[in-house]
């Protein structure tokens, strides 16, 4: 099949951290036999390329200096910076649908995949009339919570199967409207075994967050948490970027526990695969934002149970479909510093239940997130609506 897949941003080169399970799930579809295209939006004027052997388009929707509403971080985040951001999705629509009329003119697909239907069901929609290739739409959570549900209601009707990150995901559109809806999560790329050196040692805790520093993340009750266990023994590791966190640096300095924090910002494969390797434990202190907006799924989870690590979350979003308490994991009520030290605390007494933790967590992922197991799910998808 060929396959297109209409996405807000994607990576422009190979240190970009952007949606590396997307890539790894177009490399994985091409391995397969699949012709994969992408459809997305330029970066300061950056041109169609082909990354990881798979061909971008990209459009151009805005003069080069000010266009970066996409990549470095969320749309809706740039959007509250100035009124010029407000403005910019107007033009990065209407460019988006020219450019992929032209596209689906030259080219047809046998699918159109739509990940973040706001407002890429709109460029979807276009692809459709122009070359009657059915699209699949992928809703993620997040959407769901800025509103204009009538136009995702739309856009869910519209499709000939609509996918849902998590449960949670699905839950909130059945909200909206009455459809058909596939939960397919995200996936994992699985090493050999688990790494050896896992530092889950009596009497020392490193714990890892991984993630963009916003409120949504709940780091602040990490951090909190961190203030409630002994010194030394304890320490956090901080990986990612993003506008709290000169908020959250300062709330370390306010508890005195800025010497046990390490903020890293954003690093690269190589560093990350070493933070996740030294990590004890690995919290994702996830709550509902000022905006409704929590994890969809929680990725990182996944990242951090292939390495073993034993993980630490919030009972809220997506993150129940990957943590069973207490048995792949550790569930704690959402914006409760104490319980998440309660938590850690545990896991820094008992090490051998930390192992287990992280050994049942491990199992978990390769039987219900494994590549293979999700992989076969999508082509489904696929193929049903042939």
């Amino acid at each position: 099949m060929r396959i297109l897949h209409v996405v807000t941003a994607f990576p422009r080169g190979p240190d970009d951290p952007i949606t590396p399970w997307l890539v790894e799930l177009l490399q994985r579809l091409r391995a397969a036999g699949h012709e994969v295209e992408v459809f997305t939006s330029a970066y300061k004027g950056s041109p169609d390329q082909t990354f990881a052997g798979i061909p971008v388009h990209r459009f151009r929707y805005f003069p080069r200096r000010w266009e970066n509403l996409t990549h470095e971080e969320t749309a809706p985040d740039r959007m509250r910076r100035s009124l010029l951001y407000r403005v910019m999705p107007l033009g990065f629509v209407a460019a988006g649908l020219l450019a992929i009329r032209r596209l689906t003119r030259r080219r047809h697909y046998d699918v159109i995949h739509v990940h973040w239907p706001l407002p890429l069901a709109l460029f979807g929609w276009a692809a459709q009339r122009r070359g009657r290739s059915p699209i699949v739409t992928t809703f993620y959570g997040a959407e769901l919570r800025l509103g204009f549900r009538r136009f995702l209601a739309w856009a869910a009707r519209r499709s000939a199967r609509v996918v849902a990150i998590s449960s949670y995901t699905a839950a909130a559109l059945r909200e909206i409207v009455d459809v058909p809806i596939e939960v397919i999560p995200y996936a994992a790329a699985l090493p050999p075994a688990p790494p050896a050196d896992a530092a889950i040692r009596a009497g020392s805790l490193t714990v890892l967050f991984v993630g963009r520093l916003v409120e949504r993340k709940g780091v602040r009750y990490l951090i909190e948490a961190l203030a409630q266990l002994p010194a030394p023994q304890a320490r956090l590791v901080i990986v990612g970027d993003g506008p709290e966190r000169p908020r959250l640096e300062a709330r370390a300095r306010e508890l005195g526990v800025a010497d046990r924090v390490d903020f890293r910002g954003r690093v690269g494969d190589e560093d990350l695969r070493r933070a996740y390797q030294q990590a004890s434990a690995f919290v994702l202190p996830a709550i509902l934002d000022a905006r409704g907006d929590t994890e969809g799924l929680g990725v990182v989870l996944l990242e951090a149970m292939n390495y073993g690590v034993p993980v630490i979350a919030s009972r809220i979003g997506g993150i129940v479909d990957i943590v069973m308490d207490q048995q792949s994991g550790v569930l704690v009520p959402p914006a409760d510093a104490a319980a998440l030290a309660r938590a850690l605390q545990q896991l820094l007494v008992d090490p051998a239940r930390a192992r287990a933790l992280g050994e049942a967590g491990r199992r978990r992922l390769v039987e219900h997130f494994s590549w293979d197991a999700i992989l076969a799910r999508i082509e489904a998808v696929y193929r049903s609506v042939r």
